[in-house]
Order: C-alpha cells, then sequence, then structure tokens
C-alpha cells in the first residue's frame, strides 16, 4: 500500500527540510549545475513568491517543485523555469507526477503561460515526467556546461498552457 502523499504549499519555515533535499539532489550530479545549495535569502530572491510546492509524508517532506522567472522583462511574466526535486528514498511512488501536476494548476491560476525546463539529457526520468504531463522537447544544448570535468548536455522543454491564451 502506497503512503498518502500531501501537496501543500512551502516556506521560509520549511528551508531547512527542501534545502536537504536540493543538496541531495546537488550531489547526483544529474540535478543541477549547482555545487551548493544557496541560504533561504538568496534563494527566495531567485524564485517566484507563488508556486512553491512540497510533497509530505507522515509529516516528513519528500520532495519539492518551483518557479523561477525566466526573465525580468515584463514581456515574459508568464514564463518561468520549472525547480522539481524528490528525495531518493521516495523515487518512483509518484511524488513527482503529483507536484509537477499541481504547479501546472496553480501556475495557471497565477497566470503563467510558458512553463520551462532545461534537464541534463541524461536524466531521462525527469525528462519522461514532464513530456508525460504535456511538456515538449523544444531542443537540447550541447555541453552547455561543465560539472566536475565534464561536460553536460540540456534538454530544453515548454508546456505552453491551453488555458491562458
Amino acid at each position: 500500500m502506497n503512503p498518502e502523499i500531501v501537496i501543500q504549499p512551502f516556506n521560509q519555515s520549511d528551508w531547512s527540510h527542501i534545502s536537504r533535499i536540493y543538496k541531495e539532489g546537488i550531489a547526483t550530479g544529474m540535478a543541477t549545475f549547482e555545487t551548493q545549495v544557496p541560504d533561504w535569502d538568496q534563494w527566495d530572491q531567485t524564485h517566484t513568491r507563488s508556486c512553491r510546492l512540497k510533497a509530505v509524508i507522515n509529516n516528513e517532506i519528500v520532495g519539492w517543485v518551483a518557479l523561477a522567472p525566466a526573465s525580468k522583462r515584463d514581456i515574459y511574466k508568464g514564463v518561468a523555469e520549472v525547480s522539481i526535486y524528490i528525495t531518493s528514498k521516495y523515487h518512483n511512488l509518484g511524488i513527482g507526477k503529483l507536484l509537477l501536476t499541481k504547479l501546472i494548476e496553480e501556475s495557471e491560476q497565477e497566470g503563467f503561460w510558458t512553463l520551462q525546463a532545461g534537464i541534463f539529457s541524461n536524466n531521462t526520468a525527469s525528462i519522461k515526467l514532464h513530456t508525460s504531463l504535456g511538456f515538449r522537447i523544444v531542443g537540447y544544448r550541447e555541453k552547455i556546461g561543465k560539472l566536475q570535468g565534464t561536460w553536460y548536455d540540456n534538454t530544453i522543454l515548454e508546456r505552453r498552457s491551453k488555458k491562458i491564451i
């Protein structure tokens, strides 16, 4: 029997748990080019105030998703980049799908018309998750960044809202 997964907003009081999951994602070498978790103030300044969600099982935060503006220009105010992280202890339970589905719903309520994601091309599970929820692959960036001496390609995906026309 699968545990009950509750999706709810997160805030600064959750940061120690959220940042621990982020640090775990950094350590995989498959989730981000970041090498250190920022402090709350740095992270908070680079992400939208809305659309910050956590997944909770038995009062434990096991995953999170959030948006960062794609640009500071007003013309792109409805375009944001997705970040999603699930602790390895709880992979393959559908947490990512629940989080991303709820994020899509909330992002449309908040007026976002395009969500985008840049995913390491070798992170096929994340690419599959995104495409299963309507993201399409629009290309890739070859050897866009180097992490610990290795060049990585990034697959670029986007999802255009059908509700915001």
